[in-house]
């Protein structure tokens, strides 16, 4: 998407943003930089899907350049549920608990995650996540990713 690769070149680093959808689309707006609005409408729309889907009138939006091995362990986070989307670079890694079959979601495909706060999860049937490994690839790489959930996670929460 050429829109994400004007947002990697571009953009902040970090926009980590709480609120509405439309508050964060009026805030996005303001860091957009030119030629990257086609990024701010599929990950506002996506904003919009997950709102629906978890009920939630405010959310956690945050769009990243990862840049490093983020999360190298497989894990369930502790949320109840968490939308993935990596624009550039390779996409989020998955597993069932009890596989060793790793699962490689291709960039621009969603990862909807159940997380420990979801209503009746259990360590049954869960799939474990994680970032994928990219400090040891032979070419410098720079995944744009977009994590969407609870407005209070990771620290988030209002003080």
């Amino acid at each position: 998407m050429q829109a994400a690769a004007l947002w990697n070149a571009h953009g902040p680093d970090l926009f980590l943003r709480r609120g509405t959808t439309g508050i964060l689309e009026t805030e996005l707006r303001t860091l957009l930089p030119a030629g990257a609005q086609a990024l701010a409408e599929d990950a506002l729309c996506l904003a919009r899907r997950y709102q629906r889907l978890s009920g939630l009138a405010e959310i956690r939006f945050r769009l990243e350049k990862v840049r490093h091995d983020s999360c190298r362990r497989f894990h369930v986070d502790h949320v109840p549920l968490r939308l993935l989307c990596t624009y550039t670079g390779p996409g989020v890694q998955w597993k069932h608990a009890d596989s060793e079959i790793i699962h490689d979601t291709p960039a621009c495909w969603i990862t909807l995650l159940k997380g420990r706060l979801y209503p009746g999860w259990s360590t049954k049937g869960a799939v474990l996540h994680r970032s994928p490994p990219i400090s040891d690839l032979p070419v410098p790489v720079t995944r744009l990713l977009l994590t969407l959930d609870h407005p209070d996670a990771c620290g988030m929460g209002r003080r």
